[in-house]
């Protein structure tokens, strides 16, 4: 069976963007604000030498909750996408949550499966890729990543920030950025 990594995005692989309307860090409503971690490469780059498949799995609900378009989230999407590929990274499959309870747009405005903690984005990935999970790996900057990594048989990794919401969960480590995270990746092979 394969071993996977699961990655969050906003927070992990990039920066998360200060929104004066909310008084909060939030992931990038534009693509002139979203900018990858200068580290981000080399770290994905080295999951992929150690045989990992790399999976994006991120909630996004800037769209159900009026703050930007699903063709912003989009071509946020895509400029991340395109730099990956100019480096050579591949991941397997990216998986966006566009839902949110407490939305206000019609359609998205839901409680769905999809949104973490919840796993059926994990499920569906090891299903379709015979992924074994004990093997693999969850990393994220918010509790519901580390929740959801849980429930899915993951060993988890909370990369700490103090801009997000944190404390509910008990990962298995916690670090400072991806870097940490993938020393101690490469320690556990």
């Amino acid at each position: 069976m394969k071993k996977a990594v699961f990655l969050d995005r906003d927070g992990v692989i990039n920066a998360n963007v200060f929104n004066v309307q909310t008084g909060a860090w939030e992931s990038p409503h534009e693509v002139d604000d979203f900018h990858m971690f200068p580290w981000a490469i080399e770290c994905l780059s080295r999951l992929q030498d150690h045989g990992f498949q790399l999976f994006l799995v991120s909630n996004q609900p800037s769209y159900a909750k009026g703050k930007t378009s699903l063709e912003n989230i989009e071509a946020i999407h895509q400029e991340m996408h395109a730099i990956l590929n100019k480096n050579r990274i591949y991941f397997t499959e990216y998986f966006y949550c566009y839902h949110h309870p407490d939305g206000i747009v019609p359609g998205y405005s839901i409680g769905c499966d999809c949104r973490k903690p919840g796993t059926f984005f994990l499920n569906e990935a090891q299903k379709k890729y015979k992924l074994d999970m004990k093997s693999s790996w969850m990393i994220g900057d918010r509790d519901s990543d580390i929740i959801c990594g849980q429930k899915a048989g993951c060993k988890t990794i909370f990369v700490q920030d103090d801009k997000t919401n944190a404390g509910r969960s008990t990962p298995d480590f916690k670090v400072n950025d991806l870097r940490e995270a993938i020393g101690i990746i490469s320690a556990h092979i």
